[in-house]
């Protein structure tokens, strides 16, 4: 039975003093592959050099818009470093983490929109997917998404447990990505948000070092904790463990284009 953490922040400085160490646990656990996101210039430049490091280890570069620059003229010259990370590297799979959070940023709302639009542009034009992050902003990303199409498509990580975002984001063609939330006693839609998403088009994180699921609420979490995220979507859509593992294996490599 082979898993896949389709989103782990593996460079994050909560795994600083053991890395190599859980790293190696969590290939030991039976976590074939895992990819390493990027949210900014730095974490994209760590999760490149950890893909180069381990051979099961993939990665993605973006800005997210929790780490967007101050002005205009700062995030073109990271976007075009990002692009650079981006085409000399064949271990870069997506661009990303990408898209908009009003959750812990209204001040910069249209600047926000601008970097998600532009590095949708640029997967675009270089072929790749996207990882889309998004909370508090359901309306304007859907908007975007439909304004501005994603030749490739990509995933919704850790996707909030909205309805009508998951109903757009599947008409529109994306996967949709589950982490430890739905796993939580207080996640009240989460069995019914599940029963939505066709097994074609589910992922499975851990977004990790944080959101573990239960019941390691509140500790650090990593990649082999994704065996209890596919364990609940088992357990909603009555089948078996192996089968969650086989379909959310096969969906990443397909959205992900990953050859081996």
């Amino acid at each position: 039975m082979e898993f896949l953490d389709s989103h782990a922040h593996l460079d994050d400085d909560a795994f600083e003093e053991d890395r190599e160490q859980i790293i190696s646990d969590i290939k030991e656990a039976g976590i074939t592959k895992v990819i390493s996101a990027g949210y900014s210039l730095e974490g994209s430049k760590k999760a490149i050099e950890l893909s180069k490091k381990y051979d099961f280890i993939y990665a993605t570069c973006g800005i997210s818009p929790n780490d967007i620059p101050q002005t205009e003229e700062e995030l073109w010259k990271v976007l075009e470093q990002i692009e650079d990370l981006v085409k000399n590297n064949d271990k870069v799979l997506a661009i990303g983490e990408i898209g908009l959070d009003y959750h812990w940023n209204k001040e910069n709302i249209d600047l926000q929109k601008l970097a998600f639009v532009t590095q949708i542009k640029m997967a675009n034009e270089l072929g790749k997917p996207i990882v889309i992050h998004t909370r508090e902003a359901v309306m304007d990303t859907v908007t975007i998404l439909k304004e501005n199409k994603v030749e490739k498509r990509g995933v919704f990580h850790c996707c909030p447990l909205n309805r009508e975002l998951v109903k757009e984001a599947l008409q529109l063609g994306f996967y949709i990505s589950f982490a430890g939330p739905v796993t939580f006693k207080n996640s009240k839609n989460a069995n019914e948000i599940i029963q939505m998403v066709p097994l074609d088009k589910i992922l499975i994180e851990t977004d990790s070092p944080y959101l573990s699921p239960e019941p390691f609420r509140g500790k650090r979490n990593d990649s082999r904790n994704v065996k209890l995220v596919a364990q609940k979507i088992a357990d909603v859509k009555n089948i078996t463990l192996e089968e969650v593992a086989n379909f959310t294996f096969a969906n990443a490599k397909k959205i992900f284009q990953i050859k081996d």
